[in-house]
């Protein structure tokens, strides 16, 4: 019998054909960006938590991967009977194994063991994770006095200088995990069994998928099922119980099976459109939704940053903060004219990046319209920039008064079929101008691209000439956003 990990138990936990699939040497998973990002976001944060727990420069950090299973499993053994904090222990017993983030000394030859987490809040998920990790400790002989979860505590403000003390608060969870042991050895045996299968379980795709985390395995899975012509999953904003209890069946795999009654409005354009593949166009409302905001007008996108690990003094854990902005203003007579800003160097982007945006948008001289997609974005930075910078607060909040969402136009007015049930500023600009298009960006072409490009940036170790190519790629996609609105908006208007 081989040992599964904590990792692998959880993942038999969200579906068995994950487990199942992870443990095939010739089926290999397929993450996404923004799960790949989350990797990674985890391993900044476990950093800060061994420098808390343990702020000596010669604390103590196995590393299995590099070592051995034997050997970090013996190191453990030899840590157990020290005084000193320790990270990534490695546990094994009852057919599992874990690694636990931090152990701490608590009290007489007894330990607390510690999980850390780069959330904000403790979930379900990381109490059955807890659960599993005292489990298997405790099954291996070592004597536990504590349990905890450690996250991050996001109305904490980093004060500079790598004091990070704080950033994480710990919920005790000892109680809870004591009285789970028959579940957990439960969860085991389950995942043992999956294990040992020699066929692939048979278990649909569906929104286990996703909960609580994007499967790596979803392109494999699919790609078995009957392929939709006109999926269901192109219906936007599925709300209602009715329509939820329709799409739940999983025969129910193409728009034509889903009866106009279940759906609003929105949905039935979609519907009707993907079908028909007709282009619905209000090209009057249209036109009377834009009249109100004459030119000269503007045109904004921000690009930001939100590390989890705040970079900058005065800012909390995950708050986003700007480092670029496009604006194009578009006079009367329709000349356009850019202006843009991009921090390139390490140090905290904002005051520059306001100095800049009230230069571009003439913040004390005009009171045009400044078009937006999706407005609470801009304006949600503006607003945090407003509050961080006082003496600019005036001209910054006047900004946000002359905010105009082109995107609610646009939903309201336009549906294209090959937009597949999204409004997005990339899936619009292809149907109303052909011409402009994302995929002809190098590298950076969305919001998760753009930040690792300036990530890459400002590090101490890209060459120049990298620095360069990604300065160019991401002056290049955030201007693409802006001239986007302008020709959307020049397109909804010629009708």
């Amino acid at each position: 019998m081989r040992s599964l990990s904590k990792s692998k138990i959880l993942a038999h936990r969200q579906c068995p054909k994950r487990l199942w699939l992870e443990l095939q040497p010739d089926v290999k998973p397929d993450y996404s960006a923004q799960t790949v990002a989350s990797f990674a976001t985890g391993r900044s944060v476990g950093a800060v938590a061994q420098a808390l727990y343990d702020p000596r420069p010669e604390r103590v950090v196995l590393d299995a991967q590099a070592d051995g299973y034997d050997v970090a499993a013996a190191r453990t053994a030899e840590m157990l009977h020290g005084k000193s904090p320790f990270f990534e222990a490695l546990f094994s017993a009852g057919g599992a194994l874990a690694f636990a983030d931090v152990m701490q000394p608590h009290g007489r030859a007894a330990w607390k063991m510690i999980e850390v987490k780069s959330s904000t809040s403790v979930k379900d998920y990381h109490r059955d994770d807890a659960a599993i990790q005292y489990f298997v400790a405790t099954q291996s002989g070592v004597k536990l006095k504590a349990s905890a979860l450690a996250h991050i505590d996001s109305s904490w403000v980093y004060p500079g200088g790598g004091d990070y003390n704080g950033m994480l608060v710990e919920t005790d969870v000892t109680a809870e995990v004591a009285k789970r042991t028959d579940e957990v050895a439960g969860w085991i045996a389950e995942a043992q069994a999956t294990a040992r299968k020699r066929t692939e379980p048979n278990i649909r795709t569906g929104a286990h998928c996703n909960d609580p985390f994007p499967c790596g395995f979803i392109d494999h899975c699919s790609a078995q099922e009957p392929q939709a012509a006109r999926p269901v999953s192109w219906l936007p904003t599925v709300q209602t119980k009715a329509l939820k209890t329709h799409l739940s069946n999983p025969e129910i795999i193409e728009l034509e099976q889903v009866p106009d009654e279940l759906l609003t409005v929105l949905q039935k354009r979609v519907k009707a459109a993907s079908l028909s593949g007709k282009t619905y166009f209000d090209a009057k409302g249209a036109a009377a939704a834009l009249k109100p905001h004459k030119l000269p007008a503007y045109f904004l996108d921000f690009e930001t940053i939100n590390p989890a690990v705040p970079l900058w003094a005065g800012t909390r854990p995950f708050q986003q903060v700007p480092f670029q902005f496009s604006c194009h203003r578009l006079s009367r007579t329709g000349t356009l004219q850019h202006r843009e800003f991009l921090h390139v160097e390490s140090s905290d982007p904002s005051a520059d990046f306001v100095a800049a945006l009230l230069v571009a948008c003439d913040a004390e001289t005009s009171s045009a319209p400044i078009f937006v997609y999706n407005q609470g974005f801009e304006s949600a930075r503006i607003k945090e920039l407003a509050k961080r910078f006082a003496k600019q607060s005036k001209p910054l909040l006047s900004l946000v008064d002359r905010l105009v969402d082109l995107l609610p136009i646009a939903k309201t007015h336009y549906y294209h079929p090959s937009q597949k049930g999204s409004w997005s500023i990339k899936a619009v600009l292809p149907a109303l101008v052909p011409d402009l298009a994302y995929d002809q960006l190098d590298e950076v072409k969305d919001g998760g691209g753009a930040q690792l490009a300036f990530l890459e940036i400002i590090a101490s170790d890209t060459t120049a000439e990298r620095r360069e190519q990604r300065i160019k790629q991401l002056l290049a996609y955030c201007k693409l956003d802006t001239l986007a609105m302008v020709r959307v908006r020049e397109a909804l208007l010629r009708g």
